[in-house]
C-alpha cells in the first residue's frame, strides 16, 4: 500500500520544514509513503528549502487558491490513499500513518479519519509542537453524517480517503467554494455517496491556531457551507449553521479539563 500526504504551501519558509520533518519521521511497517508538496510560487526562501529536500516530491508555481493546490496535488499522487497535511500542521505522532495504513488494509473502507488538536501559533521543531499545551482540541468521536446540516464536519487534517473516490466523485470545488471546498467535499463523499468511512479513535494532526479557518470572517465560511448543502438538495439555514458554535466550545473546555492526561489528548512523541 501506499500512501500519498499533499502539502500545499506558500511563503510557508518558517513552517514547512516542520510539516516535511513529521511526515519524514513516519514509521513505516508494511506501506510507502509519498509527500506531495504544492507551492503557489514563493518568494521567502520555501522554494530553496524545497530544493534541499530529499525524497519529498514538489512545484512550484502560481494556482487559482488552496483547494486548486489541492487538486493538483491529488493529480500528481500515485498513492492508494491520500490525506492532506496542511504547511503549518505536523503528524500528531510517527505512527499516525501506521494507523491509516492499518485501517486501509480492510478492503471495504472508503475513507478513515480522527481528532486534531490546536495549539499556539508561534511554536516550532515537531517535539515542542507535539508537547506543547493544547488550546482546542476538536474530535470526531461522536460526529454523525447528520450533522452536514449544522455545518459540522470531520476534522479535514485528519481525513484520509481512497484516492479512487475522486476520480469517481471528483475533486475539490475550488471555483465554487474557495473557502469551505473541504466542507462540500466531505459532503459529497460521506452524506451523499454514504463512502464505508472509520473514526479511527486518536489525534492525527497538530495544527498551529491561526490558519485561514480561525481568521477568516466565519460568516463567510458559513454562506459556502449553507450554499453547499442547498446545491445538493439538503434543507437547512444560516442559524441552524451557526448552532455548531454550540459543540464547538467544547473543543476549548477538553484541553482544561485534561491538563495533565495526555492519553485524552492523543500520543506524542
Amino acid at each position: 500500500m501506499k500512501i500519498s500526504v499533499i502539502t500545499v504551501c506558500r511563503n510557508s519558509a518558517s513552517t514547512l520544514p516542520d510539516a516535511i520533518d513529521s511526515i519524514a519521521r513516519q514509521r513505516r511497517d508494511d506501506f510507502e509513503v509519498e509527500h506531495i508538496v504544492v507551492d503557489g510560487g514563493s518568494t521567502d526562501g520555501t522554494v530553496d528549502f524545497l530544493r534541499s529536500c530529499e525524497g519529498v516530491i514538489w512545484v512550484s508555481e502560481p494556482d487559482r487558491g488552496t483547494y486548486d493546490a489541492m487538486n493538483k496535488g491529488i493529480r500528481m499522487a500515485t498513492g492508494d490513499v491520500v490525506g492532506i497535511l496542511n504547511a503549518d500542521d505536523v503528524m500528531a505522532s510517527d505512527d499516525v500513518l501506521s494507523a491509516v495504513a492499518m485501517a486501509f488494509a480492510d478492503d471495504g473502507l472508503d475513507a478513515a479519519y480522527g481528532d486534531v488538536r490546536f495549539v499556539a501559533p508561534d511554536v516550532f521543531s515537531v517535539g515542542a509542537l507535539r508537547s506543547v499545551h493544547v488550546r482546542r482540541y476538536c474530535s470526531a468521536r461522536y460526529w454523525r453524517p447528520w450533522m452536514f446540516r449544522f455545518g459540522a464536519m470531520v476534522p479535514h487534517p485528519s481525513f484520509y480517503c481512497r484516492r479512487a473516490l475522486f476520480g469517481r466523485l471528483g475533486l475539490y470545488e475550488n471555483e465554487l467554494y474557495p473557502r469551505s471546498a473541504d466542507f462540500d467535499l466531505e459532503l459529497r463523499f460521506i452524506r451523499l455517496a454514504h463512502v464505508r468511512t472509520r473514526y479511527l479513535g486518536r489525534c492525527m494532526v497538530v495544527m498551529r491556531s491561526g490558519g485561514q479557518s480561525t481568521t477568516f470572517d466565519n460568516n463567510r465560511f458559513n454562506r459556502e457551507d449553507l450554499a453547499s448543502l442547498r446545491s445538493h438538495g439538503i434543507w437547512s439555514a444560516m442559524w441552524l449553521i451557526q448552532l455548531k458554535y454550540v459543540f464547538k466550545i467544547w473543543g476549548f473546555v477538553v484541553p482544561r479539563l485534561s491538563m495533565g492526561h495526555k492519553v485524552k489528548l492523543g500520543k506524542t512523541s
